[in-house]
């Protein structure tokens, strides 16, 4: 074999070596979501999913709920109120919007959850009619104030109880969501102000990863 053809040789080897793990790249790639643009998106992946605390609340329509009933899903987890004048029905609209025009499959393996931050208020009747401006399949949870804070601390997105005895008081909350996965742990957040394009871009892939 002469030096050009050993040169050909080379060429045509390293040429199939590098085409053989750009497929298997994509292969092995297809269809799940891709981590730097999972975070452009704003969603953020724990290294470690969190175990979520035993406790039980109240649904919209009256029942108890346990958190292990949110379960066989990817929950996302708001904790807003229904007296809010901004954040929540904002944030509430844009994922109306976002669950509205992902495909049929991934919005069927996502369910919103409002955990109210005002328990004095937030009845399961109050929070069932406000649910219904948005999403009659929005879920929402209330429960003693105790329980809120317990499960708003697990989760990392702590919230200021309100001075109640103040007429027309507030809340001070975060607008970021916890991401359960189907298993019923925590998965991560997604980061507020959203971009409704990227999670609708995202979401897809990233509810395919169970």
């Amino acid at each position: 074999m002469t030096r050009t053809q050993k040169t050909v040789f080379i060429l045509v080897a390293l040429v199939a070596i590098v085409l053989g793990l750009t497929i298997n790249k994509v292969i092995t790639t297809k269809g799940q979501a891709n981590p730097a643009e999972l975070i452009d998106a704003g969603i953020i992946l724990l290294p470690q999913s969190r175990s979520v605390p035993a406790l039980e609340m109240t649904d919209q329509n009256g029942q108890p709920v346990t958190m292990d009933q949110l379960k066989g899903k990817w929950s996302l987890l708001f904790f807003g109120y229904t007296f809010c004048p901004d954040v929540c029905p904002t944030t509430l609209a844009q994922l109306r919007q976002v669950r509205a025009e992902l495909p049929k499959e991934a919005a069927e393996h996502l369910q919103v959850v409002l955990v109210s931050v005002d328990p004095n208020r937030d009845t399961p009747t109050q929070l069932k009619q406000y649910l219904g401006y948005f999403d009659t399949e929005f879920r929402g949870l209330t429960g003693s104030l105790e329980t809120t804070q317990k499960l708003a601390n697990a989760l990392s997105i702590p919230f200021i109880p309100a001075d109640t005895s103040k007429p027309n008081y507030t809340v001070d909350h975060s607008g970021n969501l916890a991401l359960l996965g189907p298993d019923g742990k925590q998965r991560g957040f997604i980061r507020a102000p959203f971009n409704n394009q990227k999670l609708i871009a995202q979401l897809p892939g990233l509810v395919k990863r169970d």
